[in-house]
């Protein structure tokens, strides 16, 4: 692995005259229009990345985006990978293990989720407050190299507070609402049962989707603050299931992705 990253830091950083990232973003369901605001300075296709796998998902366009946002130098995943996807832990997390071999500190991540939370509407805004990994399995099994983080790595701040409450005063100066909330993280991709979404809520988990835990693991072993946000595209409330698709889902982000964009691009300035 410890080759993988550093020749595909390598390959970057030769293409990109040593552009030094200091934010990475994962542009999930309801951020892909951030990329409008960001200074481009470099974009590569995930096929001329070096051992970056390729995104299958609609919505997900596949490119590496160097660049400037928020006054601050910033690497963006325009599309991420998913278990789903056929795809091992490893080979999902491995961009953010690139990232931080490119200088990233601080990782920003949005998804799409299904709300069990009953205080919970369609197209609500929730910032990230912890996660729950239900996953079968978990990327850092397997050989640890020191050189890349912890053997055992401490998660009882997965998301940085101070980002939390930023993020909430940032909302607030724009008249946003949103709430906080738990993340869990399923391999899809089936959309969940009514069961499923009962057993979710009662083990506390406010909502629920299909990425995002395995980054921010890895992220949080490589030493990086962490920021995550979500939008409630669908309900899986006790009584009010609703049924949905993968363009149910898409319609709900798209609406809201310019208060998102708002809220992390003005995060990213600040931080």
């Amino acid at each position: 692995m410890l080759e993988q990253i550093n020749f595909t830091t390598k390959s970057i950083q030769s293409r990109c005259n040593n552009f030094r990232p200091e934010v990475g973003i994962i542009l999930g369901t309801g951020l892909g229009g951030l990329v409008k605001e960001i200074k481009i300075e470099h974009s590569i296709p995930y096929s001329e990345v070096p051992n970056f796998p390729l995104s299958t998902v609609e919505g997900h366009q596949g490119r590496l985006i160097l660049g400037e946002l928020g006054e601050k130098k910033v690497a963006a995943m325009q599309g991420r990978f998913h278990f789903y996807e056929g795809y091992t832990m490893q080979q999902i997390t491995f961009p953010v293990r690139v990232m931080k071999a490119l200088g990233v500190k601080t990782l920003c991540v949005s998804n799409a989720s299904g709300g069990m939370n009953p205080a919970f509407s369609v197209g609500e805004i929730m910032i990230i407050n912890d996660q729950i990994n239900l996953f079968p399995t978990n990327p850092l099994i397997g050989t640890n190299f020191e050189e890349l983080g912890p053997r055992f790595p401490d998660m009882g701040e997965t998301y940085k507070k101070e980002y939390i409450t930023l993020a909430k005063k940032i909302a607030k100066e724009n008249n946003i609402k949103v709430s906080e909330g738990v993340y869990a993280g399923l391999t899809g991709p089936c959309f969940e049962t009514p069961a499923e979404y009962r057993y979710l809520w009662r083990i506390g988990a406010d909502a629920v989707g299909m990425s995002t835990v395995p980054e921010v693991i890895v992220a949080k072993h490589s030493g990086m603050n962490v920021f995550g946000i979500s939008i409630v595209t669908d309900l899986g409330i006790e009584g009010v299931v609703q049924s949905v698709s993968h363009e149910e889902v898409q319609h709900v982000a798209n609406k809201q992705e310019p208060k998102l964009s708002l809220i992390v691009k003005e995060l990213i300035r600040r931080i």
